[in-house]
């Protein structure tokens, strides 16, 4: 069901060497993401990150099973602790605003970014931080579930709105929204709310594929202003990568059987997405990063930003773009950070205090940008991947292991996938 996947890294493999992170550079680029992620979908970036990475047991994209251990393993103690606070912090500030009933977890002007953190209140719940802290994270959870179904905005057929104040889908919305369904539903029990995730998905691919543009996905539509024809890369990579949490969750929960057509479905359309996004990836490495009706922008992004938004390797492959060097833009997303020593020397594409560079800008989706704290959260995913994929052998290097790549090099690595980017040396 998933060798595209294994074609998919081959193809990557054969243009690029690869590497990998030290622990120290892993640690500042970790900082710089804690540092900058202040907006709802940067704390459920960060979140899953952190979960990819220091806690796989947690994660969907791993061998274990999903719901995860009730107990947390000692090992394993400290690394959830991130994830726990960013559930905390989220539910504490919600539970100080006195409103009751369905709410988004925080308040927002996207209906569906909020989601993106209920993930981690899940988590907090699950393994009994409620009984730790007094604080109501199942509670929590039920009340932005309620919110999207019951407050937010949906065409005839049931698609929900990414937006507040007017109906309209955002292909980014299906990195929020259904991988909180898909969890919410297997920890909850709850088929019909896990089916829902491959619905949300179903629809959105509906009212957002492209066929004219081979099959690339449109950025905003169905609004009544601010509608983008644009084939944004970081809107089809934020799609894919929603779908690869969701196939994630089901492939491992007691509901895999029962979703079988579901997971071959998911697993099609994001080798879609790949395959109509793989062809603008230029001799250097480099891919459009906005292939846009409404302007004549053509930025060439470094593969390490834009492939992420591409998700075209899928395996988890580091990759080192070593050709090109281009100029990043005055930084007007953070302030002014201590520098890091020599930790990120050597490495083109960061910068001395270790902010991936150049990045688009994510808060002005069509200009190039300095900071983005959602970048960094998909190198900390790509390295996770890359380590899961060596440690299973890195399957599919050779013409002759492709075939048998295991699921868990296609599916587990592929979370990344969608943050396939590049460390450069």
């Amino acid at each position: 069901m998933l060798l595209f996947v294994t074609g998919l890294l081959l193809g990557l493999y054969s243009r690029v060497s690869a590497q990998t992170l030290t622990s120290a550079q892993i640690s500042v680029i970790s900082e710089r993401l804690a540092q900058g992620a202040v907006h709802s979908w940067e704390y459920g970036t960060r979140a899953e990150a952190l979960l990819e990475l220091n806690a796989p047991t947690y994660s969907v994209v791993s061998f274990n099973a999903v719901p995860p251990p009730h107990s947390i393993p000692s090992n394993i103690t400290n690394a959830l602790g991130e994830v726990f606070t960013i559930a905390h912090n989220i539910v504490v500030a919600r539970s100080l605003s006195n409103i009751t009933g369905p709410q988004p977890l925080i308040a927002d002007t996207s209906a569906g970014d909020p989601a993106s953190i209920g993930v981690a209140v899940l988590l907090a719940n699950w393994t009994g931080h409620g009984a730790i802290d007094g604080l109501d994270y199942a509670g929590a959870a039920r009340d932005q579930l309620d919110y999207l179904f019951q407050n937010v905005p949906k065409t005839s057929d049931g698609a929900l709105s990414h937006r507040v104040d007017q109906l309209q889908l955002w292909s980014d919305s299906v990195y929020m929204v259904p991988p909180f369904l898909a969890y919410y539903g297997v920890l909850t029990q709850n088929q019909t709310i896990l089916s829902e995730a491959y619905t949300q998905i179903s629809l959105y691919r509906k009212y957002l594929q492209d066929a004219a543009a081979g099959n690339l996905w449109k950025h905003i539509q169905l609004g009544q202003t601010g509608n983008d024809d644009g084939h944004w890369s970081t809107g089809n990579a934020w799609a894919a990568a929603g779908m690869i949490r969701v196939l994630g969750t089901i492939q491992r929960s007691p509901y895999a059987n029962a979703f079988k057509s579901q997971q071959n479905d998911l697993a099609n359309w994001v080798d879609e997405i790949h395959g109509a996004m793989y062809p603008h990836i230029n001799s250097n490495g480099f891919t459009v990063y906005r292939l846009s009706l409404l302007s004549n922008i053509r930025t060439y992004i470094p593969l390490a930003e834009q492939i992420r938004k591409a998700l075209l390797a899928s395996a988890g492959t580091i990759v080192s773009v070593t050709t090109t060097s281009t100029t990043p833009a005055p930084s007007t997303t953070s302030t002014a950070l201590v520098a890091t020593g020599t930790t990120m020397s050597g490495l083109l594409h960061f910068t001395p205090e270790g902010w991936l560079t150049p990045v688009v800008n994510p808060y002005s989706y069509g200009a190039q940008g300095s900071d983005s704290p959602e970048g960094q959260a998909f190198i900390l995913e790509l390295q996770a991947a890359w380590r899961d994929w060596v440690a299973d052998g890195a399957q599919g290097v050779s013409t002759s292991s492709a075939r048998k790549a295991r699921p868990r090099a296609i599916i587990g690595a592929i979370i990344v996938l969608p943050w396939l980017m590049i460390i450069i040396s």
